[in-house]
């Protein structure tokens, strides 16, 4: 691994994420970062499908173009939420790079491709923390990150 093999920061908003940029700051200042924003391209066509709250279920026909609109939409918030974090990354005195990726399977695999196709040095990611039931349904991206990447692994715990 080069000395100038960048770190990747995962980043979708939250409180995690940001503790997850400060964190990597204060012990990992000297590479440069990537700091990527996961989107979901297809979820533009399923949420133009979904039944409203108390009906049944019925194929509705997708109305292309606004699920196409809603897709523009949720692609620009991603690049607007990387743009955030590297600018976050900045003011903490890393040398950032935004990057807004679509997830083609999961979230974790876009992650660990780009990784991968980087060359990442190191990725560090914040976990909120979940146990139980909720862990099991919505799962565990950092743990997933952890079991599959190419890479050591930061995981940053929300306090």
């Amino acid at each position: 691994m080069s000395d100038d093999a960048p770190l990747l920061i995962a980043y979708d908003g939250s409180d995690a994420a940001r503790q997850a940029i400060h964190q990597a700051a204060g012990l990992l200042s000297s590479r440069p970062v990537l700091v990527a924003t996961v989107w979901e391209p297809g979820l533009a066509y399923s949420a133009t499908t979904m039944p409203a709250p108390g009906m049944e279920l019925q194929p509705n026909p997708i109305d292309v173009a606004e699920a196409q609109e809603l897709g523009q939409e949720i692609e620009i918030h991603a690049r607007r939420t990387a743009e955030e974090g590297a600018e976050l990354a900045r003011s903490a005195g890393l040398q950032a790079e935004a990057l807004a990726v679509p997830d083609e399977v999961h979230v974790a695999d876009a992650i660990v491709d780009l990784a991968r196709e980087r060359n990442a040095a190191a990725i560090v990611i914040g976990s909120r923390g979940l146990t139980g039931l909720r862990a099991r349904l919505e799962g565990s991206t950092s743990n997933a990150v952890l079991k599959r990447a190419p890479c050591p692994v930061v995981v940053i715990h929300a306090d």
